[in-house]
């Protein structure tokens, strides 16, 4: 009984150390991955991107429909037989046919056709608006896997420092330089850092699959690790001449344009809608031999024509031109408040461009230089035991915190330009 409880508590004890490791293997899938640029990856986006081609089909519906605005109205053909009594009575059969069609009036159908058209404009716009907003989405997504692994990358090589003070400290503990305390804590800091370097992994590898599923079309698909790096974003503008590209570039501010234009051909439309149409009837009428003693008569064939004219009393209702005309007017608005919209935007942006510039140049001037020597001769006076561990700990974090809050602003900068130029309707971004 005692060896079945010994086997029993070392069974346990085997599957506590063995089994995380096992289970960390189990549950980090491995997917075949490959290398991508940033030209190849904008190409995939728009020819895979499964919204953006859906988003493609509103301009064949478009072009349906302004086809369908070119159609006359259609002709109606009826026939009609009558029995006036030819058993009984003898006065023989009837038999009829008439082609009848309307006639519009005060030019609905051009009315038909400049709407349609205006809204194929429109369509078209909106679908450069959406693959322009979708660009600089997968822009940010293409930047923020570069700005994980480069913190991954920084992470790694701090974890590498400490791994070495670590070693080191363990020599000199063994040599009785240091105390155990020292060595000790040494290793937790490494162990730490190590943590901190799979939380990083595990953020890009969270990234690269927020990237792959803008244009994989199968969740089986390869990652793709992007290639590149946070420069080469560096732009002088000018914000006079932004506004004023904007304003002949900027997808959303067309948009609202064109909506302008629409509103107004809805105008029209209802106008036209409200001219009262003519119908127009052709038809033949044959009636046979009336052998009625009483009142005979001979077969005859008659041929009439007629115009019709329905009497509108909905246009006393004029709820359609008003809803137009209102549109319209809310069109107009919408407009003069995009025209505003814009200009506050690229003015935020621009300034925001501006600030991020500045941080770039006061990391690269001297912060990272100098959080770099602190470093260095720290951990040079404490392998000479002139410092303390603390002091190197708060170094070596200090140095981590610098170098990832430099990542971090080299990643604003970029997403910065790229907000700008998607708010002035302009893209020069390659990298």
């Amino acid at each position: 009984m005692k060896n079945k409880w010994i086997s029993l508590l070392v069974t346990c004890f085997l599957l506590l150390w063995v089994t995380p490791k096992g289970l960390a293997q189990v549950q980090k899938p491995q997917l075949a991955a490959q290398k991508i640029t940033y030209h190849d990856f904008l190409n995939r986006i728009g020819t895979q991107n499964l919204g953006y081609l859906a988003e493609r089909y509103n301009l064949d519906i478009a072009d349906a429909e302004v086809e369908a605005a070119k159609i006359f109205p259609d002709p109606e053909l009826s026939f009609g037989w009558v029995d006036n009594g030819e058993r009984r009575m003898e006065m023989g059969y009837g038999f009829e046919a008439e082609l009848s069609w309307d006639l519009e009036l005060g030019g609905k159908r051009k009315a038909r056709k400049n709407l349609a058209n205006s809204q194929k404009v429109l369509a078209t716009l909106e679908l450069q608006n959406f693959f322009h907003e979708l660009r600089a989405e997968a822009t940010i997504a293409f930047l923020e896997t570069l700005q994980h692994k480069m913190l991954v990358d920084v992470k790694q090589d701090s974890y590498e420092s400490m791994k070495q003070i670590s070693k080191s400290d363990s020599i000199r503990f063994s040599l009785g330089q240091i105390s155990k305390v020292d060595a000790v804590q040494s290793r937790l800091e490494t162990r730490a850092m190590k943590n901190e370097v799979a939380d990083a992994e595990n953020d890009w590898e969270n990234s690269l699959l927020e990237l792959k599923k803008m244009f994989a079309s199968r969740q089986t698909d390869s990652l793709y690790i992007p290639e590149g790096n946070l420069e080469k974003f560096d732009r002088l503008f000018n914000l006079e001449e932004l506004v004023s590209t904007a304003r002949n570039q900027r997808t959303d501010y067309l948009v609202a344009k064109q909506n302008q234009t629409v509103s107004s051909n809805e105008v029209r439309l209802a106008q036209a809608e409200r001219v009262v149409d003519l119908g127009l009837s052709l038809g033949v009428e044959n009636n046979s031999f009336v052998r009625n003693a009483v009142a005979p008569t001979p077969g005859h064939t008659a041929v009439k024509a007629g115009i019709s004219v329905p009497l509108k009393f909905s246009n006393k209702k004029d709820a359609g031109l008003k809803t137009a005309l209102y549109e319209q007017k809310q069109a107009e608005l919408e407009y003069r408040d995009v025209e505003l919209e814009l200009e506050k935007e690229i003015a935020q942006a621009l300034r925001t461009y501006w600030t991020k510039q500045k941080q770039i140049q006061q990391f690269e001037n001297s912060m990272l230089e100098e959080a770099k020597e602190v470093l260095d001769g720290i951990t040079y006076s404490y392998q000479r035991g002139a410092s303390s561990l603390l002091e190197v700990l708060n170094a070596q974090r200090t140095y981590n915190e610098t170098r990832e809050a430099y990542v971090e602003a080299r990643f604003d900068y970029a997403v910065a330009l790229v907000e700008l130029e998607k708010a002035v309707g302009i893209w020069d971004i390659e990298f």
